[in-house]
């Protein structure tokens, strides 16, 4: 068995288990977080569905990071991941991360005229560099996987 196979069994595991707390953070952390600091700070009410909106597709983002990956697990189980069908979902993780990013951006951006401090807009630029290098990763990422791809049907034409 090669060693990225070994991987595999692990990594589903702990997709699922990322999943599962993702799933309680969309529909019972996250909502419950913004409704306790409405009722806490009523002035502020009026944007925690915003919040709520914001924070649930931020995790949806991650979700189908999470479940594209599940699909390229697959693929490396099944000896395809050097097919076309993996670059598919390479996409749509690059899709969620520019999704994300983008969302982070406006928030940046809102934020970074509005703060009084400069500990939000510090931790969202963090947040927006990190998103930017794990984009720009993938990026890289998919053409490795198009230049392998474009190699191994080559090869499978002469052999």
């Amino acid at each position: 068995m090669l060693p990225e196979q070994r991987a595999v069994v692990p990594l589903k595991i702990f997709l699922v288990v990322l999943f599962g707390i993702l799933v309680v953070f969309q529909t019972l952390s996250l909502p419950g977080q913004f409704r306790y600091q409405a009722e806490q700070h009523p002035e502020d009410a009026d944007v925690r569905w915003i919040l709520t909106g914001i924070a649930v597709f931020l995790v949806l983002c991650v979700q189908v990071v999470v479940v594209a990956t599940w699909k390229l697990l697959g693929l490396v189980s099944a000896d395809r991941i050097f097919t076309r069908d993996s670059l598919v979902w390479v996409d749509v993780i690059l899709g969620a991360i520019a999704a994300a990013w983008l969302v982070v951006l406006a928030i940046f951006l809102w934020v970074g005229f509005h703060a009084d401090d400069p500990g939000a807009p510090m931790l969202l630029l963090l947040i927006l560099v990190a998103g930017t290098v794990l984009g720009l990763l993938m990026v890289v990422m998919r053409a490795l996987l198009r230049q392998a791809t474009t190699l191994r049907t080559d090869m499978d034409a002469v052999i």
